[in-house]
């Protein structure tokens, strides 16, 4: 963050691919109705673990109506008698369980599914829930809006960090990263623009049905949807890496020549962090009044006007750290802000700027003049949900990997940033991951000082 054809309502189906406890078996129990997140305690579920979600869209922006059929694949990881799926708003129509009607209530975002049979631990599911109506915008704890929002000509979906619960039913926590494929119609005349890779776009009888695939693991959060007039604009890399751009005619004058460094600034990237983590890049850029932040969403970030070219580093770098490797909860939301921070830095280092002991002694220094709560809580432990965005994240977080980089040299430090990309690939990690992976890449180091007043420390630190 910086933060076919006609189509009839849809059903959110769940199928079982394996044998529910039959009378005999295992006697199931209800999944949670949260994964105990410090900062958003009831966002996720317990249970199961989803593989797969297949999203069928209809959206008609005049009315302002969604319909929706979503498929989840998932895993059960105990016996269930029940289990939920996060949805706020719209309407639910039916739900079944493998092929079989499923009783259902809802209470706020939890929708409490019972299946006719018990899962087994260890089975593969599928669901089914119809569900339509007007996708709502949701206000975050620290005043952000997110979720669906419409826009002069269409909508963006935003999710960071709860904001997916508005459109698609689902496991909605970053700890819980499956793949995706959406289908959506449109009005002719509009597109819809999504993650990964277009896999067939066709207009008929007044209707644009365009298809998207993520393969690569994906955090909820991550997923988007962007509906409006684009101008599109096809590319490759050096290497054959696919860019796509999707572009509001306002800011197309603005935003070409920013967009057009997308490869210069991945090839440095890999340089700096490793392999590219997915199969295509690219950017949405809508109007700059349509949402109040970019975000780093899954291979195509979300800028509100055209971006600088700071801002585009920082949301690819969010494609290693934050999208390929992703919190395993919103406390660590240091580790994508931080990392991404850090990049501009880097970029800013590598391209004839300041570098990033500069930037760290102005900030270190005088950094209370420009940010008033830079040192308002350690990055690790930000104050509560409203401040899981604040200025420490970000700043106080690259300051963090800085002291990192002072206190093993360039050439180790090289090695943990890519490393740690790598050793969690498509995966989830939190801060003691971090640190514990940084303790083993420099054994004969003490880091516990940079620990105990860096990461967790209150205060402002002292420089040495």
């Amino acid at each position: 963050m910086s933060r076919f054809v006609r189509v009839v309502p849809a059903v959110l189906v769940l199928a079982l691919t394996v044998p529910a406890c039959g009378t005999g078996g295992a006697q199931g129990t209800p999944g949670g109705s949260g994964v105990r997140d410090p900062y958003f305690p009831k966002a996720g579920n317990g249970g199961y673990d989803v593989t797969h979600y297949d999203l069928t869209l209809a959206y008609t922006p005049a009315s302002r109506h969604l319909t929706g059929r979503t498929v989840i694949t998932a895993r059960a990881t105990q016996d269930l008698s029940a289990f939920n799926l996060d949805l706020k708003g719209l309407d639910v129509e039916q739900v079944t369980v493998g092929g079989s009607t499923a009783r259902w209530n809802r209470t706020g975002q939890e929708l409490t599914i019972r299946p006719r049979d018990d899962l087994a631990e260890g089975s593969t599911f599928r669901v089914a829930v119809r569900y339509s109506g007007t996708p709502v915008t949701i206000t975050d704890p620290d005043g952000s809006e997110e979720g669906w929002l419409p826009t002069a000509d269409g909508a963006l979906a935003l999710g960071q960090p709860t904001g997916s619960t508005a459109w698609f039913p689902g496991n909605h926590h970053p700890s819980d990263k499956a793949t995706y494929d959406l289908a959506v119609t449109v009005p002719k005349g509009l597109r819809a623009v999504s993650n990964g890779e277009l896999t067939s776009e066709t207009t008929t009888g007044g209707r644009t049905a365009s298809t998207w695939r993520t393969t690569a693991p994906m955090a909820s959060y991550l997923v988007t949807l962007a509906v409006g007039r684009y101008d599109i604009t096809r590319s490759t890399t050096d290497d054959g890496l696919p860019v796509y751009t999707a572009v509001d005619p306002a800011e197309t004058p603005a935003s070409r020549a920013v967009l057009a460094r997308i490869p210069e600034v991945l090839a440095w990237a890999e340089d700096r962090f490793g392999p590219y983590p997915f199969s295509s890049a690219g950017a949405i850029v809508e109007r700059a009044d349509d949402a109040g932040y970019a975000l780093e969403t899954q291979s195509r970030p979300v800028f509100p006007g055209a971006p600088n070219v700071q801002l585009l580093v920082h949301e690819l770098a969010h494609q290693w750290y934050g999208d390929s490797v992703s919190p395993r909860t919103w406390q660590d939301m240091w580790l994508n802000e931080g990392f991404a921070t850090y990049a501009e830095w880097l970029w800013e280092e590598d391209h004839g700027g300041e570098t990033a002991q500069q930037i760290f002694d102005a900030l270190h220094d005088h950094g209370e003049d420009i940010y008033d709560d830079l040192w308002a809580f350690p990055p690790a432990k930000p104050a509560s949900a409203a401040h899981i965005s604040d200025t420490p994240v970000y700043q106080r977080g690259a300051m963090v990997l800085h002291k990192i980089r002072q206190a093993v040299g360039d050439d180790t430090f090289h090695d943990i940033v890519r490393g740690w990309a790598a050793a969690h690939r498509h995966g989830n990690a939190d801060t003691e991951d971090f640190t514990t992976y940084v303790e083993k890449q420099a054994p004969d180091q003490d880091f516990d000082r940079i620990w105990d007043d860096w990461l967790y420390g209150d205060g402002k630190p002292s420089r040495a």
